[in-house]
């Protein structure tokens, strides 16, 4: 069986990676439109970052530049808050909706928050299961191993189980970014608007992840015969 040949695996991937596509063209042109608008408070995205880590008594978090477009991150091994070039100095309010929903996952760190604790602990796990499950899931069936190929398909579910827990994570992020962003007077309400747009679009992005490793799941235990009676 060879993957991209196979109908089935079209039949169901086809509407996922169009989502995905969508999704993806979204975020870039949601991001783009609100780059061009100002907040009239004149925080930069690392300092609205911090305004909101301060706010909320956080302050063993450091904020630091990466480079990459959107590559925007917290890293809560060893709390530090990383913003991209055009979020960390721009005054935008993209900048500020990207700022401030990291400084959210900050701020679940500090709180305990239940579903972040678990993704974190689930990173190891999910990311053997997204780099290597294919390839013995692929082993297991050419070669017959049905034993190889459940533990593949075990792997790969771990990481789906990650792409569905990542869900509530990045929306409560965003959640506490569009409340805290206006009680701390880095925007007003209509700029939070704006800048919540940015986050909707790019939590629409983890939506179509998730959507598509379920369905990348079920085609493998479809074609294994672990769901739906059997190869064919």
């Amino acid at each position: 069986m060879i993957l991209t040949l196979d109908p089935l695996y079209w039949m169901l991937m086809i509407p996922a990676f169009l989502l995905a596509g969508i999704a993806a063209l979204m975020t870039k042109s949601t991001f783009s439109k609100y780059s061009r608008v100002g907040v009239s408070s004149g925080f930069t995205g690392a300092q609205a970052a911090q305004r909101l880590l301060t706010t909320e008594g956080v302050h063993d978090v450091s904020i630091e530049p990466v480079q990459g477009f959107l590559s925007d991150h917290y890293d809560p091994s060893s709390r530090t808050l990383r913003l991209s070039p055009k979020v960390y100095g721009s005054k935008s309010l993209s900048a500020i909706g990207v700022a401030c929903h990291e400084a959210g996952h900050a701020i679940q760190h500090a709180h305990n928050y239940g579903p972040l604790a678990l993704r974190t602990a689930m990173v190891p796990i999910a990311s053997v299961g997204s780099n290597f499950a294919f390839y013995i899931i692929f082993a297991g069936l050419i070669f017959g191993w049905l034993g190889m190929v459940k533990i593949g398909i075990i792997l790969f579910g771990a990481a789906v189980v990650f792409s569905i827990v990542t869900l509530p994570v990045e929306w409560d992020a965003s959640a506490r970014a569009k409340r805290l962003m206006v009680t701390s007077g880095i925007c007003d309400p209509r700029e939070q608007v704006y800048a919540g747009r940015v986050l909707n679009a790019a939590f629409m992005t983890y939506v179509a992840g998730a959507i598509t490793s379920i369905l990348t799941l079920l085609y493998f235990l479809l074609r294994s015969g672990l769901l739906g009676g059997g190869d064919d």
